[in-house]
Parts: C-alpha cells; sequence; structure tokens
C-alpha cells in the first residue's frame, strides 16, 4: 500500500511538471506574421498633364438673314432646321412691285437717252454755224448745256434702272454659306419692313468654335509653376484642344488655340480663348456645354502610382511603403492630377521607394512584409489629333 501511493504520488507530480510545461509552452509570446504585399518602385518620369476646364461651343459664323427690302413676304422655300448650301434659295417675296418699278425706270433711261440724241444733235448743227458767225456765241453755249444737262440725265436714269434691278433681286434671298439652317421668324404673308426684316439665320458647323475661359488664379499657378520648373510649356507654345461631351465620350477631332483675349474680364475675373477644331459631320452643335482638355504641358520627374495605391486616412491621403528591412510604413502625400486610372504624387515619394499597391488588409506600422515586385503600369494614350484638323495657334494661355 506505502508502496502504491508512493507511486500514485510521482505520477501526480509528474503530470503537474507536464501540463505547467505545456501552458508556458502555449502562453509563449508569437511573433508578427508576415504579410505578403505586390510592390512597385516608384521612379521620376516626365509625363504629359491636360488642364480641364469648362466651356460652350459656338458657330464658326453665323448670318442672320434678313429681307433688303419692304415688301410682302410670298414663301419660305427651305425646311426648317436643315442643311443649306451657298446660293440656296430660303425665301421668296412678292416681285410684282419691284418688276414695275424696274419697267419704269426703264422707260425713263430710253425717254432720258433720246433726249440725249436731240441734244447732241442740235450741237453738232449749231457748232458749224457759230463757226461761220451765222449764230452767236451763246447759242453755243446752251446747245453745249443742253447736251450735257441730258447726258447727265441719262446716268440718273441708268442709276435707277440698276437700283430696281438690285430691289428685284433682293426678293429672292439666299443663303451665303453652308450651315445649319433655323426657323422661320416671319410667316408666309407677312409684310416685311425694318422693323421685322430679321427672317431666319444660318450656322456654319464646319470649323466649330469653343470658348472657355481660364481664372486669373489658374493663370498665376501655372505660371509659376512652369517659372519654377515644375511645369513644362509645350514647344512653341503649341497646345492642343480635345473636348469631351457630356454623355463622357471623347470628340474625335482635335483642335488648336485660335485666340486669347488681350485682357481679363471685369465682371468675371477670367481670361477668354477660343479654340476652333474640324467639324464636318455637324456632331457639335452651337451652345453645347463641354469639357475642354488643353494638351501640351508635361510635368518633369513626375511620381506616378495606381489610384487603388493612395488611400485616405483622418490627416488626408497617405500610401503604404516599404522600406530597406522589408516592413510596412505609412506615408503621407499630396496627391495631384489624375492620369487615367493613376494619380500624380506632388509631394510624399521620392525616386526608388517602394510603394505598396496590393495586399493592405493586413498591413500595419513596422509589420513585416514579403513584397512581390509588380512592374509599372503604362500611362493611358492619346490618340494622335487628326491631319489638318484646325487652323494653326494664333494665341496661348
Amino acid at each position: 500500500m506505502r508502496r502504491a501511493a508512493g507511486c500514485l504520488a510521482l505520477a501526480a507530480l509528474a503530470a503537474s511538471v507536464f501540463m505547467s510545461g505545456c501552458s508556458k509552452q502555449e502562453a509563449a509570446p508569437t511573433g508578427p506574421r508576415t504579410a505578403a504585399v505586390s510592390a512597385l518602385t516608384v521612379k521620376g518620369q516626365t509625363v504629359p498633364v491636360a488642364f480641364q476646364f469648362v466651356g460652350q461651343t459656338e458657330s464658326s459664323q453665323q448670318v442672320e438673314i434678313r429681307a433688303r427690302v419692304n415688301g410682302f413676304l410670298e414663301k419660305r422655300v427651305y425646311t426648317e432646321g436643315s442643311f443649306v448650301k451657298p446660293g440656296q434659295v430660303l425665301f421668296l417675296m412678292d416681285k410684282k412691285p419691284f418688276e414695275a418699278d424696274l419697267q419704269a425706270a426703264k422707260g425713263e433711261l430710253a425717254q432720258q437717252q433720246a433726249r440725249l440724241t436731240t441734244a447732241r444733235a442740235n450741237l453738232n448743227r449749231v457748232k458749224p454755224l457759230v463757226a461761220d458767225n451765222a449764230l452767236a456765241a451763246k447759242d453755243l453755249d446752251d446747245a453745249t448745256g443742253q447736251e450735257q444737262a441730258a447726258a447727265a440725265a441719262v446716268e440718273a436714269a441708268k442709276a435707277k434702272v440698276a437700283e430696281s434691278t438690285l430691289n428685284l433681286g433682293y426678293t429672292t434671298i439666299n443663303s451665303p454659306l453652308a450651315g445649319l439652317s433655323s426657323f422661320a421668324k416671319v410667316q408666309d404673308g407677312a409684310y416685311i419692313n425694318a422693323t421685322n426684316n430679321l427672317l431666319t439665320y444660318v450656322a456654319r458647323l464646319d470649323p466649330m468654335r469653343v470658348n472657355f475661359s481660364l481664372s486669373e488664379n489658374e493663370s498665376l499657378r501655372l505660371r509659376d509653376e512652369v517659372k519654377k520648373g515644375l511645369l513644362l510649356a509645350a514647344p512653341r507654345d503649341d497646345y492642343e484642344v480635345e473636348l469631351v461631351l457630356a454623355d463622357g465620350s471623347v470628340f474625335p477631332a482635335r483642335g488648336r488655340i485660335t485666340f486669347a483675349d488681350a485682357s481679363f474680364s471685369q465682371e468675371t475675373g477670367t481670361f477668354l480663348l477660343r479654340a476652333e477644331l474640324p467639324n464636318p459631320q455637324g456632331t457639335l452643335r452651337p451652345g453645347q456645354f463641354v469639357r475642354v482638355n488643353v494638351i501640351g504641358f508635361s510635368r518633369p520627374s513626375a511620381i506616378i502610382v495606381p489610384q487603388r495605391a493612395v488611400q485616405q486616412g483622418p490627416r488626408g491621403a497617405f500610401v503604404w511603403t516599404v522600406d530597406k528591412d522589408n516592413k510596412a510604413q505609412q506615408r503621407p502625400v499630396v496627391a495631384g492630377d489624375w492620369m487615367g486610372d493613376q494619380w500624380l504624387v506632388s509631394e510624399g515619394l521620392k525616386d526608388g521607394d517602394r510603394v505598396v499597391v496590393d495586399g493592405f488588409l493586413r498591413l500595419a506600422p513596422g509589420a513585416p512584409v514579403q513584397a512581390k515586385d509588380v512592374p509599372a503600369e503604362p500611362l493611358p494614350k492619346r490618340e494622335a489629333p487628326a491631319q489638318g484638323a484646325a487652323a494653326k495657334q494664333q494665341g496661348t494661355a
């Protein structure tokens, strides 16, 4: 019995020691787990940038179609809202009064020409008689004056005929250019005079203009960045213009800036710019609101990272980086312009930094990471402008 009790006591002691060792082993602290992430090494490069503005399209030539003579509007010939060609007839006015005026003017011309013929014949008879002293010199002066007066009356009658011919021609109202017609502002049968002689207008669609404004603050900022070397201007100030339509689609043709106002507007504090773009299909219409991308600037030594790598925290934007000890570090950054699905980081990163682009969930400052290097994503490409897209630039921002 004593031997059995001793054995039981030894067994209990061994069990206690074993259990104590196991609990101590389980309670031993474990180190942080290594997170698997994807990282890219950033490198400064010169990248093109585009500045976007809000603009509005307008016709490159919009002509008001007005009646030049008073009279009754006989008929509208064109289809409202259709494209018209140069010289196409738009309206017809009642011609009969103008035809009558022309006939009267021609009759007056014939009468004056007959008087001129008589006066010249009389002058030719008087001249030899005066030379032979058969008539007084006064008779010659009278005949000469009558001939000159008759010649002047003929010229006046010719002018009346020309005026009547023009007025008759004005009763047929044509389009002076190719473009999109508007609705008729005067109905058939109405009497046209100086108060209601605006009949319609025709707007040229090719090329199309777009007006946009540069604020004073934006202008000063651009100049300051160019002066500091943070922004490079286009060679020879050759800037292209790209339009983004209301549905987000990009207009296929590009243009160039053709006009820059000489001063800022006192009412708005903005600087007016105008560009022209080819519009052969008439896709753009006057009055559309568009987004205007001015292309030609570039940023030297720019750092580009994918948008998913930039996160937002209570203190602003930041990225996760991998240091030389393969540990995660949080780095505050200043994000600038978007470049497709990438951010242009203006502050916070430098050449050679490794930025985490995937695997953020298990990251913490100082946590070890196993980084897999991935290549940098390509910059978005812009299509080349159409050949002969617009006139050469005459002014820039």
